[in-house]
């Protein structure tokens, strides 16, 4: 459950990463794209994306969505979706006391939770390295203070994290499930 914002996220982003790779926001005529690329993750991609299903009536819904506290973006490439991430300046109520027990006040709308996926093809391949960049000065511009994964990163995703902390994301504790789970946390603020 997420603490609701009245502040609407209607902005956009569209910026060429590398030749022919955009990074833009979500559109509604994405929903046959985005279905498709939810539909092609695999089990262990699936397995680590917890925000919300991957299936095509997910696609239809996020793409539906309409004005809201979440902006989501994709990374396109010859018209097919290879990346996808979620901004939310809402607040689900278990992420803030986890981070409160290392003195850290998460606030609605300035610490925006981080939900990414990038298609099994192009894992490893260094899209992501070229979208955080992009990443980072967009949620700048939205205000925020400081990014935090959503859920947090499986301990288990070595390459997940040590990703996150070239980025500058600190570990923050966590919790488990049935794998231990770090919050992550990229402060924004100089």
């Amino acid at each position: 459950m997420s603490v609701e914002m009245s502040v609407e996220m209607n902005v956009e982003m569209n910026v060429e990463i590398a030749e022919k790779i955009i990074l833009r926001t979500l559109r509604p005529d994405d929903r046959a794209a985005l279905a498709v690329y939810f539909e092609s993750l695999g089990v262990e991609t699936r397995r680590r994306f917890q925000p919300h299903p991957l299936t095509q009536e997910a696609a239809v819904a996020v793409c539906n969505e309409g004005e809201s506290s979440t902006v989501r973006l994709v990374i396109e490439r010859k018209g097919d979706l290879i990346a996808y991430f979620i901004l939310d300046r809402g607040l689900p109520v278990y992420e803030t006391p986890r981070y409160r027990e290392f003195g850290i006040d998460l606030a609605v709308g300035s610490d925006l939770l981080f939900a990414p996926s990038v298609a099994d093809a192009w894992q490893n391949r260094g899209i992501a390295s070229l979208a955080m960049p992009h990443l980072i000065a967009f949620a700048r511009q939205l205000g925020a203070r400081s990014l935090v994964l959503m859920g947090g990163t499986q301990a288990t995703n070595h390459r997940a994290i040590a990703f996150y902390e070239k980025f500058g994301f600190k570990r923050f504790g966590g919790y488990q499930t049935d794998v231990f789970n770090h919050d992550m946390r990229l402060l924004l603020e100089a």
